[in-house]
């Protein structure tokens, strides 16, 4: 599990990086992740490592690289 979280961190970090601050489901469509919950993970991981910056606007959660 550990791996997954891993890779998908490294898919949401490369589309960031070439897409700029993205909504939430923008991002998922962009990293083909299927599960919330991998997602999710993968969100949490780069946070955790100061990485990322969220903004809420309205009911969307919006995430960009720090």
């Amino acid at each position: 599990m550990i791996e997954l979280i891993g890779t998908n961190a490294g898919l949401v970090w490369n589309a960031l990086n070439d897409g700029g601050k993205m909504s939430i489901k923008t991002l998922k469509k962009a990293t083909k992740i299927k599960l919330d919950k991998d997602l999710y993970a993968a969100l949490g991981w780069l946070a955790k490592e100061g990485k990322l910056t969220f903004e809420e606007k309205g009911d969307e959660l919006y995430v960009a690289l720090a």
